[in-house]
């Protein structure tokens, strides 16, 4: 979602701050962490809308004070009775009630409660209605969207609850830097101390570390800390060392992005009628109209399965497209990996073994790979998901997630790590600026280049990825003017992303 409400195909992968109450499953939530300096960017003087802090009068207003007090109560009773009062029978239809509380429990807790601020007006108009807010736990904006049916008594038609930008009668002063990282320290002594965040951070600018922060556990079962060098689970942050590791092969006259698919992806995975239509471009930009192999047929697989690239084959075969590969947008995690495919069709090389040689290695990202998870790992995070099924409110996502990541996501890194990937980036380590350019270009108009989220900001360029699954969320910015570098990573699902968005907002504002 743009953090103005409005829908975006990007966002649905994005931003575990993006609390979509509308969508049907909690997965859909949970593996969306992709975008969020896309979601949050917006060129001066192109607002677009008015914020007035006055609450509506009559239903609208009791409606909307009740959901604020819902939220920052935390009162799943409460919002049981609300939910059947006052949701139209579609909306009931479409979102199970158990969704809607556990999206609000959710939304409560990563929050830390919120106030109201503002009702936002747009030219043109729409016909939500966006309440502004602020939580307590980030100081960040959030917008609530609501539709009301007229025709039944104001009844909810939609909610749907989003990160937003500044409102218009807020000036939010420029900072210097060392205001900027007063407020990220503070932030996070907050968020570490109630146990919302459970992960680390870095911010550096050029080679310099300027904050470095852990807490929260590694493994709940040993009380075992996390520290700086604790290794997280990417999710699909992975996507942009594909992605580099593709534009490689290009440089190197191995491959071209116009080139179709079929030329390395045969018909064991794919028809040959499909992937002569798929191009190196559509996998990287998401146009290819593929979906994601997190599928059926992935849930009632048992995870040992998948090792290697090949392994994931039965999840894609008698995929088909959602529409003509460049015509649309849609995010595709079988794409991503039908680029692992590629690069072992290029170089005769194992995926892995390519990444290492390639990318880590000469980066010195020692303590990032895709590990078999059921071997031992050192200093290695479990990640973990609210549920009232283990004692504690806790469950760990072992039994969620692949045996081993690959060429889409789920590999292991650092904070450290991330930062020397991006200053190896910037620094033409990987490849050169020419390529980097190509790399962070908007190709597709939704703040997506090849692998990179691409958002333009008030501070220049920013890009990046964000990765999520169940328990387990992280983000890498990279500030190309400015010289930041802003990585989080953390063993909670949803908790990386809004310390990610409040830490890019303040870096924005430095001067």
């Amino acid at each position: 979602m743009p953090a103005d409400g409005t829908p975006d195909r990007q966002a649905a992968d994005a931003n575990q701050e993006v609390w979509d109450v509308i969508t049907k499953t909690l997965t859909a939530l949970t593996v969306c962490a992709l975008f969020a300096q896309a979601a949050l960017a917006q060129a001066p003087g192109e607002l677009g809308y008015e914020d007035v802090s006055v609450m509506p009068g009559g239903v609208e207003g009791e409606r909307i004070q009740r959901m604020i007090d819902l939220v920052n109560a935390g009162d799943l009773d409460g919002a049981q009775a609300f939910y059947d009062a006052t949701f139209t029978e579609e909306l009931r239809a479409a979102l199970p009630v158990e969704y809607f509380l556990e999206a609000l429990e959710s939304f409560s807790r990563s929050s830390g409660g919120v106030d109201f601020h503002s009702v936002r007006t747009y030219t043109p108009p729409r016909e939500e209605t966006v309440v502004i807010v602020q939580d307590r736990n980030f100081k960040s904006w959030r917008a609530i969207s609501f539709m009301f049916d007229e025709e039944e008594d104001g009844l909810i038609s939609s909610i749907r609850l989003n990160a937003a930008r500044t409102p218009s009668n807020v000036d939010e002063p420029t900072l210097t830097e060392a205001e900027a990282l007063a407020e990220m320290e503070e932030m996070l002594d907050r968020v570490c101390a109630n146990d919302t965040f459970s992960g680390t951070v870095l911010v550096a600018k050029g080679d310099d570390v300027l904050l470095t922060r852990a807490c929260g556990e590694a493994t709940k079962r040993w009380h075992v800390p996390n520290n700086i060098d604790t290794k997280f689970n990417l999710g699909s942050m992975n996507k942009m060392v594909t992605a580099t590791s593709i534009a490689q092969l290009v440089e190197r006259g191995l491959l071209s992005f116009d080139e179709p698919i079929s030329e390395h992806v045969d018909e064991t995975w794919l028809p040959r009628e499909m992937t002569e239509k798929i191009t190196v471009h559509h996998l990287l930009t998401h146009t290819s109209g593929l979906g994601s192999y997190f599928n059926e047929a992935y849930d009632k697989s048992s995870r040992k399965l998948f090792r290697a690239v090949d392994d994931y084959k039965p999840l894609v075969v008698g995929d088909t497209l959602a529409f003509e590969p460049g015509a649309d947008n849609q995010y595709s995690n079988t794409g991503m990996l039908l680029l692992g495919v590629v690069i072992e069709s290029v170089t005769g090389e194992d995926y892995f073994d390519y990444v290492r040689a390639n990318i880590y290695g000469p980066v010195g990202m020692a303590d990032s790979d895709s590990y078999d998870m059921d071997c031992p790992v050192e200093n290695l995070a479990m990640g973990y998901f609210h549920t009232p099924t283990c004692a504690g409110g806790w469950t760990n996502n072992l039994y969620e997630h692949v045996i081993r990541g690959g060429p889409a996501g789920g590999g292991f890194s650092t904070v450290g790590d991330l930062h020397r990937f991006a200053r190896a980036l910037l620094t033409g380590k990987l490849v050169s600026d020419e390529m980097l350019e190509t790399l962070w270009t908007d190709h597709t108009g939704v703040g997506y280049g090849y692998g990179f989220g691409v958002s333009e900001t008030p501070v220049g360029k920013v890009v990046g990825h964000g990765g999520g699954f169940v328990g387990i969320n992280g983000n890498l910015d990279i500030f190309v003017e400015g010289g930041y570098v802003a990585a989080v990573l953390a063993n909670y699902d949803g908790a990386g992303s809004p310390v990610d968005s409040r830490i890019g907002a303040l870096l924005q504002r430095v001067r």
